[in-house]
């Protein structure tokens, strides 16, 4: 089985990043969405999950502005809000896919 990847990245505007996968396929992603969806340390509690972002602190004009390859298995992103911990593996990324045929094949 070969592994999803991205082929191109592109920031549409200021509030959209898109990816094209390698099977054809692309996400678009609200980069707030994103920037919400971080799941490192700092972010979320490593051991119980739970969201340590308090509601409403991060700034609604945020975005991108560093995205680095991490190795063939994600990216990091440096904010605007100056958080850039996160690594956003490629499977991540394609799990948080926002469009409806993804979104129906998620289990819930």
């Amino acid at each position: 089985m070969s592994q999803i990847l991205p082929a191109g990245l592109k920031q549409i505007d200021t509030r959209h990043l898109s990816i094209v996968w390698n099977d054809g396929h692309e996400s678009v992603y609200d980069v707030k969405d994103l920037r919400e969806a971080c799941h490192c340390a700092a972010c979320k509690d490593e051991f119980t999950g739970v969201d340590r972002i308090p509601p409403g602190s991060i700034p609604p004009d945020v975005y991108p502005a560093q995205i680095s390859p991490i190795g063939r298995y994600g990216l990091t992103i440096g904010w605007s809000d100056g958080h850039d911990t996160g690594i956003y593996s490629f499977e991540h990324l394609r799990e948080l896919c926002p469009c409806a045929e993804c979104r129906a094949g998620r289990k819930i």
